[in-house]
């Protein structure tokens, strides 16, 4: 299958290079259609892989890239479970998130994230999937799980950790301030910095260049460079659920929902 179109995001294979578009109302947030459609996209991996140089994601909304995870879909969901059955549906989902994202991480093409706008919480850590990360100036980027008393939970701190220095990592989560691109690329987090609404452009140019090279070096340069750190996945889930069965999230996640504010994703 070379293009599929969904409820949540739609993609399509051209010349070589795959292109998601991440398109749900109202800001790319990810629950459990979003999840549903991004492992069958993945499950295309497999026989698209052999023929695919790139993939570029991307997101249709105007807001941006992704504000992170559906915390509606979740409080409601959860609210309606006993405290067991609601850690076990938390961690399930984490599961299948981390299954997705890793199979993105690893992908033997190259990957490419296009941000504009807001691109938080979850949403960053699929960024973050990615092997480059071009964002134009008007992109911001954070992670203000804090503010519920959870740490991000689809493996955005390894990643990071992976990539860059743990002093900007700290300030980044243990304040949940958000950074601009030009900060971003200051610190290695954005590898192009493009003007505003010109990253998708970039994003292409560039999967165009990875496009020259081999791409069995390709997949062994990125298994090189680029682990995918397992072990630290698994400690990050048994954390976040650690920290979700405690009653002030649910609490949290209760006065986010019931929020007038037009984007209480916000920091």
């Amino acid at each position: 299958m070379k293009s599929f179109s969904g409820k949540a995001l739609h993609w399509e294979w051209r010349e070589g290079v795959i292109e998601l578009t991440l398109d749900r109302e109202p800001a790319n947030e990810i629950g459990l259609a979003m999840l549903e459609e991004l492992e069958h996209f993945v499950a295309a991996f497999e026989s698209l892989a052999p023929e695919t140089s790139a993939c570029i994601l991307h997101s249709e909304r105007k807001h941006g890239f992704s504000a992170g995870a559906d915390l509606r879909e979740l409080y409601h969901t959860a609210a309606q479970l006993q405290e067991k059955e609601r850690l076990a549906g938390v961690r399930s989902f984490l599961e299948r998130i981390h299954a997705v994202f890793n199979a993105i991480d690893a992908a033997p093409f190259t990957t490419i994230a296009a941000i504009h706008g807001v691109c938080f919480g979850g949403g960053f850590e699929l960024a973050l999937t990615c092997d480059i990360i071009v964002a134009d100036k008007m992109g911001r980027f954070a992670f203000p799980e804090l503010r519920l008393g959870l740490i991000p939970g689809f493996g955005g701190i390894p990643r990071l950790k992976r990539d860059l220095g743990n002093a900007f990592i700290r300030d980044l989560l243990l304040t949940g301030r958000s950074i601009n691109a030009t900060r971003a690329q200051s610190v290695g987090l954005v590898a192009q910095l493009a003007a505003e609404g010109e990253a998708l452009r970039i994003a292409r140019a560039t999967a165009a260049q990875a496009s020259k090279f081999d791409g069995a070096t390709r997949a062994v340069a990125k298994k090189f460079i680029k682990p995918v750190p397992h072990e630290e996945f698994r400690r990050e889930i048994d954390l976040f659920c650690g920290l979700f069965a405690r009653p002030t999230v649910m609490a949290a996640l209760k006065k986010f929902v019931e929020s007038t504010d037009a984007m209480p994703y916000l920091p």
